[in-house]
């Protein structure tokens, strides 16, 4: 999968490369961290390539958020939402609060699925947007400074 991204990233002139960092950083799973990472490996501006990401990442984040309050509301006015989608992530909400859930959130699931499940929860949309993005922030100046000192945290290296 490594390759193929970064295969990817090679498909655009080089002066592009950030937008294809920025477009795969918005894929739930590879997120700011594994963008920033691969923008570094092939050779982008580390402050780009971590910014790329951020911004991927952040974009695609807000969609899922934004989509997942509105069907609250719909949801909402009906009928009352389903309780136990994500128990796991649910308890750590309960637990950990919003901040919690966002920050250590995705070393389980994506910033997508997290920030959306936590909505749903009827966690309030900017509270969970605002600790997305911080978390999308550090987990991907991270990723992109491991990368840049030449870090190797794939398969065991």
């Amino acid at each position: 999968m490594i390759e193929s991204l970064q295969e990817f990233t090679f498909t655009f002139p080089a002066a592009l490369q950030w937008l294809a960092v920025m477009l795969v950083s918005a894929v739930p799973f590879i997120e700011s961290y594994f963008g920033a990472a691969l923008g570094v490996v092939v050779g982008i501006n580390p402050v780009l390539a971590i910014l790329a990401a951020i911004v991927g990442n952040a974009a695609s984040m807000l969609l899922f958020v934004n989509g997942a309050h509105l069907v609250r509301r719909k949801v909402a006015k009906n009928q009352e939402a389903p309780k136990q989608k994500y128990a796991k992530l649910r308890a750590a909400f309960d637990k950990y609060g919003i901040a919690g859930v966002s920050l250590l959130g995705q070393t389980i699931l994506p910033s997508q699925i997290t920030s959306a499940a936590l909505v749903s929860f009827g966690a309030a949309k900017e509270k969970v947007i605002f600790w997305q993005i911080i978390s999308i922030i550090l987990w991907g100046t991270v990723f992109g400074l491991l990368a840049y000192l030449g870090v190797d945290l794939a398969l065991g290296r």
